[in-house]
């Protein structure tokens, strides 16, 4: 075998195994896209059994990351890419990391869910969650777009809309704080409700980190300037609770 046809079957396998790789990162991305709307509606209809399934299903994305990070290992290890195909590889291991952080948010939403369904439910509440999760799915949704496309320019449409996911996380404190002065018998479920919307606007911010990702792959450099960030409440919740 010449040089080049060496050089043409190495360029080849090495564009079969990172084909191979973004296949999972987009499968991971279906999963996860789903947990995050299943969580959000298991908890507007009150479903513990839906609730349950996006619990069990966290073990698929979690098994999809690891073998996302033991290919991507792999490729390293064999190819040694260089320049924009080493940025590829970096790329992906970045994002599969944040899809598997948001599949922690969903199911931690979803074990919410499993108490909430316990307590009388906070009127219109719900809703509200289902809406700002939605948002949420679809900047996702952009997101891997622009990855498959190489889109900076969708990226940073998506890295943006992270300031309507904080707005309506900080309405939906406002709210939980009016509903426990109006009655203490809310303060447990509005305590449940504000750690599942926190939860979701840390969804927003591991999105937009993909987001991000995406226009480094595609232009070489992460953007500079500070995104608007929207989050006024005066403390932070433990989203992992």
């Amino acid at each position: 075998m010449s040089d080049q046809n060496a050089d043409q079957h190495i360029v080849a396998s090495y564009d079969r195994d990172l084909e191979a790789i973004q296949a999972m990162i987009m499968k991971m991305g279906g999963l996860v896209e789903a947990a995050v709307l299943e969580a959000a509606n298991s908890l507007e209809h009150r479903d513990e059994e839906l609730a349950e399934r996006v619990r069990l299903n966290d073990k698929a994305i979690d098994a999809l990351e690891e073998q996302v990070n033991e290919e991507c290992a792999r490729l390293l290890a064999m190819r040694q890419p260089i320049a924009k195909d080493l940025r590829t590889v970096l790329t992906v291991m970045k994002i599969s990391a944040n899809l598997e952080r948001v599949g922690d948010y969903a199911k931690n939403m979803a074990k919410r869910t499993s108490v909430l369904v316990q307590m009388s439910p906070i009127e219109g509440t719900a809703g509200a969650i289902r809406r700002m999760a939605k948002t949420v799915e679809g900047m996702m949704k952009d997101a891997l777009d622009a990855y498959i496309q190489r889109d900076a320019e969708l990226a940073q449409d998506v890295r943006l809309r992270d300031h309507e996911v904080d707005q309506m996380y900080n309405a939906l404190f406002r709210e939980f704080l009016t509903f426990m002065m109006e009655d203490p018998r809310n303060i447990t479920a509005c305590m449940h409700l504000h750690f599942i919307a926190k939860n979701i606007e840390r969804m927003g911010d591991h999105v937009t980190s993909i987001a991000e990702q995406v226009i480094y792959l595609a232009t070489g450099e992460m953007p500079e300037d500070n995104r608007p960030k929207g989050d006024s409440t005066p403390y932070a919740a433990n989203e992992s609770m």
